[in-house]
């Protein structure tokens, strides 16, 4: 009953040595092939008949054939070899990569006679290894040629490639595996406070998982010399959501900041120049205005030095900006009432309110000039007893601005305002109730 059993659990192993996918081959202490699966076959395309006998040596290429003597002197130390990737020869010369395992045999006495060995076809996995070696190559050879600094690091933010621009914007050689977070040796803040490098924006993007972007930094080379730069740091995922990186590039904004700067001194210089031939020329008509007897002219003068002050004030709004092409509306109106309450009695008092919201060149100016207007027509005309309240605001309505101006008066002409009224495209309208309201609306 036994024998039965063993012949039926050895008939058993022997289907699945025949039927498996991996070749299966057995031989003697001498390295002759003494079995041979149909795995085998496939594998190599040697029938059975045709290596049964022969030196196992007929699958090994000419330039690996002392890898034999190698196993088969560890197989008579009774040694295991597990895995071992290497390449053999199929019977048409064609080369095919395969990972051997290799057990040795022993008889009933223990003593090693022989060794099985497994071969699986890895072609197809290595074939798959050589084309991922490849696009990594290609990769940082198209991170190698672009100009900007790029690095990459894993998980944990160790940096783990750099390209040789992120070397030169760095000044230094960085750390593969033991720098993190950034290739800089030292970071600053845009207002030149130091910035940890574990608080810089690639440590923020890969601590939160997202993208950073309208961020700047300063990196300082080991030099001294210091680089402003834009980072665009971005975590890398897995097929699985997973984050397994991040990717940063620098991009140095030296250039655009001296031309930021240059720009700023010829801006600072044109201001200086606008404002002191302003200054002459308000001065100029005040002089010229006392100077004349004609009532007719000084008055004329008068208001041509009023509306000079306004435009002068609505520039000093106009280049005290960092982009020095928006007005700030709040700014504007406060500037503008100021200067024109130099002119007025010191009975007379001025409220103002005004939005806090940006306002083109276009519109500034013409703005500047109605509201000095309405400001000096409520302070000679319509206030009594050169006393009272004159009240002015820019507000916003939907998709338009309101200018007004209040004040406790019986109203006056205002075809100056008008005219530019409709420069800004806008509606005017004065009312009368318990005092004078003009109010001016446009886009």
């Amino acid at each position: 009953m036994a024998d039965a059993v063993e012949l039926r659990a050895a008939q058993k192993l022997a289907a699945i040595v025949e039927c498996s996918d991996d070749a299966i081959v057995s031989k003697n202490i001498d390295g002759i092939i003494e079995t041979w699966n149909r795995g085998a076959e496939r594998i190599f395309g040697y029938t059975a008949e045709e290596v049964i006998g022969k030196p196992i040596t007929i699958l090994i290429p000419p330039e690996r054939l002392d890898e034999e003597p190698q196993i088969l002197a560890r197989i008579r130390r009774g040694e295991r070899i597990d895995h071992y990737e290497t390449v053999r020869r199929r019977k048409d010369g064609t080369l095919i990569d395969i990972s051997l395992t290799v057990s040795p045999v022993r008889d009933e006495r223990g003593r090693v006679v022989g060794a099985s060995k497994i071969a699986r076809d890895i072609s197809e996995r290595k074939q798959a290894e050589a084309r991922m070696r490849a696009s990594e190559r290609q990769l940082q050879d198209l991170l190698a040629a672009i100009p900007a600094a790029i690095y990459t690091t894993d998980a944990q933010g160790k940096i783990t490639y750099y390209n040789q621009a992120a070397a030169e914007l760095a000044g230094r050689t960085p750390a593969v595996g033991s720098d993190e977070w950034c290739v800089t040796w030292k970071l600053y803040k845009p207002d030149g406070t130091p910035l940890p490098h574990d608080e810089c924006p690639m440590a923020i993007a890969l601590k939160e998982g997202r993208p950073i972007r309208n961020a700047e930094a300063i990196a300082e080379r080991p030099d001294g010399s210091r680089v402003p730069f834009i980072p665009y740091p971005t975590p890398l995922r897995d097929s699985a959501g997973n984050l397994i990186g991040a990717i940063n590039m620098l991009v140095d904004v030296s250039e655009r900041k001296q031309a930021e700067t240059q720009q700023r001194l010829l801006f600072n210089e044109l201001n200086h120049r606008v404002k002191n031939n302003m200054q002459m020329l308000v001065s100029l008509l005040h002089l010229t205005a006392r100077q004349t007897e004609n009532e007719e002219a000084r008055r004329i003068l008068a208001e041509a030095g009023s509306r000079v002050a306004a435009m002068a004030a609505a520039q000093r709004v106009l280049y005290g900006t960092t982009e020095a092409t928006r007005f700030n509306a709040a700014e504007l109106v406060d500037v503008v009432c100021q200067s024109a309450l130099q002119a007025f009695p010191g009975s007379i008092r001025q409220v103002s309110e005004a939005v806090s919201v940006e306002l083109s060149n276009d519109v500034a100016m013409p703005l500047a000039l109605i509201l000095n207007e309405l400001l000096t027509n409520a302070a000679k005309h319509a206030l009594r007893g050169d006393e009272g309240t004159i009240r002015v605001g820019l507000t916003r309505e939907a998709d338009r601005f309101l200018l007004y101006a209040e004040d406790d008066g019986l109203g006056f002409d205002l075809n100056a305002v008008r005219g530019l009224a409709r420069q800004l495209r806008g509606e005017f309208e004065m009312t009368n109730n318990h005092g004078t309201r003009c109010s001016l609306r446009f886009p």
